[in-house]
């Protein structure tokens, strides 16, 4: 297997692109775009490093780059394998310096793409993030879809129009029977007690409506997997692992931290979960195993 030694990486640069990025002050276009073009080859040999970790991570999406109110979408052309500027325009919504997402570009042919500003490849965990969001992607391309269909949280979305319900639905994060089992439900996957998950997640199920249990599990499937993968690919580049959601008072984050937990208890359990999608969704809704 090859791994990247931290000597290795710091061999390839003095900082992780050529030139460290600052929006502070304005960047000429043509400095912008090689700029980045530097920072996409090396998320291309970081990606080949560590692509072994997960089949999702074989694949390549487009990264668009928010720069004030513009989008700067690379892609990888077929031709040189390298990314390239494949088109420059507005964005669809206002965004701001810090944002890390991945949505399908309604201007690039509905893609799904990475979409991220500048700065997030000042540092080497930049790369990390940004392969996340690959895997929130390659979710959209596979059986996302499909596993949305049979949510009533998403059916109710759809008709009313609700396309930021999973970020905006109003989750009992305060409630304190949820405080209480979901606290008991970390407690129980840190000390590996299969009996008292599985009496934690009974719990969260009979006290939760319907459409806020499958938030949760949803949150927890998708950005916890994302997570788990983000964190061996930190693991793999000698970052520190990301803890964000392992605080209270609890909130949305929570169940990044708590489905990254979650998910590699079930694999540890059962290898193949790692690669079944469907089932591994599965097993988190009901909670048994």
């Amino acid at each position: 297997m090859k791994t990247i030694t931290t000597l290795a990486l710091l061999s390839l640069a003095p900082v992780w692109c050529a030139t460290a990025y600052s929006q502070s002050a304005t960047v000429p276009e043509a400095l912008l775009v090689a700029h980045i073009d530097s920072c996409l080859e090396r998320l291309l040999q970081i990606q080949h490093e560590v692509k072994d970790i997960h089949p999702y991570l074989a694949d390549f999406h487009p990264v668009a780059l928010v720069e004030g109110e513009e989008l700067y979408v690379f892609d990888v052309d077929s031709l040189s394998g390298r990314y390239k500027l494949q088109k420059k325009g507005p964005g669809p919504f206002a965004m701001s310096k810090g944002i890390r997402a991945s949505f399908p570009l309604s201007s690039y042919g509905g893609k799904p793409s990475c979409v991220v500003s500048p700065e997030v490849f000042d540092e080497l965990k930049g790369y990390a993030i940004i392969l996340h969001e690959f895997i929130h992607c390659a979710q959209y391309q596979s059986i996302e879809p499909e596993l949305r269909e049979n949510l009533e949280i998403a059916r109710q979305a759809a008709r009313t129009n609700d396309y930021s319900w999973e970020i905006t639905h109003s989750f009992p994060y305060q409630d304190s029977v949820f405080t209480k089992e979901y606290g008991s439900f970390l407690e129980a996957l840190e000390k590996g007690d299969g009996k008292k998950v599985e009496g934690a997640r009974h719990a969260l199920k009979r006290h939760l409506r319907e459409t806020d249990y499958e938030y949760m599990v949803w949150e927890e499937w998708k950005e916890g997997f994302a997570r788990f993968i983000e964190n061996k690919i930190r693991a793999r580049l000698g970052v520190p692992a990301n803890q964000g959601g392992s605080d209270r008072p609890y909130n949305r984050v929570t169940f990044y931290y708590g489905g990254e937990m979650f998910v590699r208890f079930l694999v540890w359990h059962n290898e193949e979960l790692l690669t079944d999608m469907k089932k591994l969704f599965g097993e988190m809704m009901a909670g048994e195993f």
